[in-house]
């Protein structure tokens, strides 16, 4: 198989969940549709509860001084939040979703932009968008993509039941950042250590928890601006791992 394979079937998978999600969501009352919103939410935080236990591992722990596995993670949220800020990254993401919105000529009421920007962090957050594609890069198979392009079928059915086609329109950047990887993956080889995917899974859970608030109305966090955080994690892991 050609490298890349693994993308292209997650972007199916993606873009049918959807298409099927807004097939039903039409048949449903906006009650039901808040509710499904809702039991997103809920399965947001419990994959977020999921993502976060790495941060308990042996192999983790023992890679960094006693006292950095948390300073690692809060460090990487606020460097990488405040690199966000500076770069307006969460503004740019509304923003890009907005002109998506008016090229497919949705209206302003709907929640074109909410799909676009939940489902894009959520189908590009964690550990499998990153290592599934570095894997496909190299030829390793695509296992890891297979799994992942389940579980975003049925994430991207249930998000478009209650938040349209934006969620769909969410596989061009996922499509971007995971064919990033795959060239890592095709040009480097194998990146990262253990303990540094486990940093980087560990702040991806904590910015689950934050769109798992904003799918429930809790919180407004800016997720999109945390971004930079993912990258930040598994380089300040090695620098403390290194010298501290």
């Amino acid at each position: 198989m050609f490298p890349g394979v693994g993308t292209f079937i997650n972007l199916v998978a993606v873009i049918g969940g959807a298409s099927l999600g807004i097939l039903i969501g039409q048949r449903l009352g906006s009650k039901t549709r808040t509710l499904l919103t809702d039991v997103l939410g809920l399965a947001t935080l419990l994959g977020a509860a999921s993502a976060l236990i790495p941060m308990w591992s042996e192999r983790y722990i023992q890679s960094l001084p006693q006292g950095w596995p948390l300073l690692v993670v809060l460090g990487s949220l606020l460097i990488g939040g405040l690199i966000g800020s500076a770069l307006k990254l969460e503004d740019r993401l509304d923003q890009l979703g907005e002109n998506l919105r008016k090229r497919f000529k949705a209206s302003k009421e709907s929640t074109f932009v909410e799909g676009f920007v939940s489902a894009s962090l959520l189908f590009a957050i964690g550990p499998l968008a990153i290592l599934g594609s570095i894997s496909d890069g190299m030829g390793n198979g695509i296992d890891q993509l297979l799994l992942k392009s389940s579980l975003d079928f049925f994430a991207s059915m249930a998000f478009a039941s209650s938040l349209g086609w934006g969620v769909a329109v969410a596989a061009l950047p996922v499509g971007i950042y995971q064919g990033f990887w795959t060239v890592i993956g095709l040009a480097l080889g194998e990146i990262l250590s253990g303990y540094q995917i486990d940093a980087m899974t560990i702040v991806g859970g904590v910015m689950l928890i934050g769109i798992g608030l904003r799918l429930l109305n809790i919180k407004h966090v800016a997720v999109g601006n945390l971004l930079p955080a993912l990258a930040i994690a598994p380089a300040l892991a090695a620098l403390v791992h290194v010298f501290a």
